[in-house]
């Protein structure tokens, strides 16, 4: 398990448009291999299952290494919030896709997979 501290920030807003809006967060020189991971985020006191992804976001011409986190179940605000990400399992590799459309289609199946874990 890697846990990962910091500030929540403003992003592209593109997962909020695709139905995963997400927690960013700078990352550092955190020693974590990029790539998406079932995840663990404790806030106010309640635990919540997380999806995280690390990496440059290459789908959509990332220019430097943010942590990004789908929180399950979430629903409020969290900028400028600070939040503890605990990485817990990686599920595959940060990888390019073709479209947005494939990137919606695979993070649709990484929540599945992760949910079934």
């Amino acid at each position: 398990m890697i846990a990962i501290e910091g500030e929540v920030i403003h992003g592209q807003q593109l997962g909020r448009r695709i139905g995963f809006p997400t927690a960013n967060m700078e990352i550092g020189n955190v020693d974590v291999t990029n790539g998406v991971y079932m995840s663990r985020v404790n806030i106010d006191g309640v635990e919540y299952r997380a999806m995280s992804n690390v990496g440059v976001r290459p789908s959509v011409d990332g220019k430097h290494r943010l942590l990004e986190t789908f929180i399950f179940g979430f629903g409020g605000d969290l900028y400028g919030r600070r939040l503890r990400v605990e990485l817990l399992c990686k599920v595959r590799d940060e990888k390019k896709f073709g479209s947005i459309g494939e990137l919606q289609s695979q993070l649709e199946r990484d929540s599945e997979h992760i949910k079934s874990m």
